[in-house]
């Protein structure tokens, strides 16, 4: 049977591979184009993500919506995921195992969209290609592996907890389109996926 987005969202909404659907309201899946160039990939549902069945709708979404506007897109103009599909209780940090029973749902999404940049928001989805890094130390500095170009970021969220945050992830937020196009004049020559190139923006 082919693969779909439609089919990956309907096998996580009858999802119980963990404890977290115990207290699910709603799955939230993803949302957005399915063929978009870009993918945003947080953390974990919040509160009103539950409720809604979409990701980043609440102050995080608002305040991502506000970034995507600077750099001339709309949230429909990408698409947006989370490393796990059902909220976390109380808003808690997502656990591996949480993350690993997910993690086959984010793979097909990832190969449906086929996305030309995934940028990581948080540290949890960080995690998946910048491994024991510090996303203190690696915020905005892209790593481009195979014709894909990987950009970790802050979480919106850190921005508004901690204000002395924003500045920085605007400025990330506002080089994408820069990081992009040097992906676009660097791709005459594929790196191996062993040997990712680095495009940093210091």
């Amino acid at each position: 049977m082919v693969d779909s987005l439609e089919k990956v969202a309907a096998e996580i909404a009858v999802c119980e591979k963990c404890p977290l659907h115990q207290g699910r309201t709603n799955t939230v899946p993803g949302a957005g184009r399915s063929d978009a160039d870009i993918m945003f990939i947080g953390e974990g549902p919040g509160f009103h993500e539950d409720r809604q069945g979409l990701p980043f709708v609440g102050a995080s979404g608002k305040f991502l919506e506000e970034m995507l506007n600077s750099i001339g897109l709309t949230r429909e103009d990408v698409f947006i995921a989370n490393v796990v599909k059902c909220r976390p209780p109380g808003n808690r940090d997502p656990q591996s195992d949480e993350i690993e029973a997910c993690r086959e749902y984010l793979d097909r999404q990832i190969e449906l969209i086929d996305p030309k940049v995934i940028v990581t928001l948080g540290r949890f989805s960080m995690a998946r290609y910048f491994p024991n890094a510090r996303i203190s130390k690696i915020h905005g500095q892209a790593k481009k592996i195979g014709n894909r170009l990987y950009i970790p970021m802050y979480h919106p969220a850190a921005a508004l907890h901690q204000p002395s945050l924003r500045a920085t992830v605007e400025a990330d937020f506002a080089r994408i389109p820069e990081l992009i196009e040097q992906m676009g004049s660097a791709s005459g020559e594929e790196q191996p996926p062993d040997e990712p190139e680095q495009l940093s923006l210091f």
